[in-house]
């Protein structure tokens, strides 16, 4: 006798929505994802349903991952092509071996000397299509280990620089040490790391003391989700079996 494979009920997760969340700061993307995930299966009676994150967001940092659920998981790669925006304020004057608040502060430097058109002028040289070496604190893989693995272990390793490209970079307030700005940039750019890089290009340092992701693409961390609204949402949207679809569901992709 056959033994009958429990299936999925008809529902709108499995096939396929978007979710816009706000991420909360000290959560990671994968405690999002796993925590939908689980709110999700319940709601189903079921035990697994696909569900991914299309960009990680490091845990000190807070606003928007978007959640791809069922058939939408295939669109993953799709999202993450799309430019992504953040606020973020840098403190210049000093810096962290994690370039954020992750680490404590290692060097101090000079920034008395800085103006707010000596900064306009440096970030005109970080526009367009730049080499950018990654934060030795990130889940970039180095031999099968990541990349926070070693430097946790006090590893002193350089990661390769890539290719990035910064679409724009705004600034928001300048009240030093303190700098705030608006950027705008591709896949794989690390905030960090071009905190980093400005610092030493104003003849100082800088380490990230805020970070907030607010647009990928056409979505927007406006309105997100944060997850103590995913029982509620989950089980909203499964009482709308009437064919109906909601905004999140309908956003254009470009």
């Amino acid at each position: 006798m056959t033994k009958r494979h429990h299936e999925t009920p008809p529902n709108p997760f499995s096939d396929g929505m978007f979710v816009v969340v706000d991420k909360p700061k000290g959560w990671t993307s994968f405690d999002v994802v796993n925590r939908f995930r689980w709110l999700l299966c319940r709601a189903l009676g079921i035990k697994r349903i696909k569900v991914g994150h299309a960009g990680t967001l490091d845990p000190l940092a807070t606003g928007l991952v978007v959640l791809c659920t069922g058939k939408y998981t295939k669109r993953i790669e799709e999202v993450q092509l799309m430019p992504k925006t953040y606020e973020t304020t840098l403190h210049l004057g000093a810096t962290t071996p994690s370039y954020d608040l992750e680490t404590e502060v290692d060097s101090r430097h000079p920034y008395e000397h800085i103006t707010e058109q000596m900064i306009r002028e440096v970030l005109e040289g970080f526009v367009g299509s730049i080499r950018q070496v990654p934060p030795l604190f990130s889940a970039v893989n180095v031999g099968g280990t990541r990349a926070y693995e070693l430097a946790r272990k006090g590893s002193d390793l350089e990661l390769p620089a890539k290719e990035v490209m910064i679409y724009d970079i705004k600034i928001k307030r300048v009240e030093l040490p303190e700098v705030e700005l608006e950027v705008t940039c591709g896949k794989g750019t690390y905030i960090r790391s071009l905190a980093r890089d400005i610092g030493r290009a104003l003849g100082s340092g800088a380490h990230l003391t805020m970070l907030r992701r607010t647009k990928v693409g056409n979505f927007d961390v406006e309105g997100g989700l944060v997850p103590e609204d995913f029982e509620n949402y989950i089980q909203n949207r499964l009482n709308q079996q009437d064919g109906t679809t909601s905004e999140l569901n309908n956003c254009v992709l470009e």
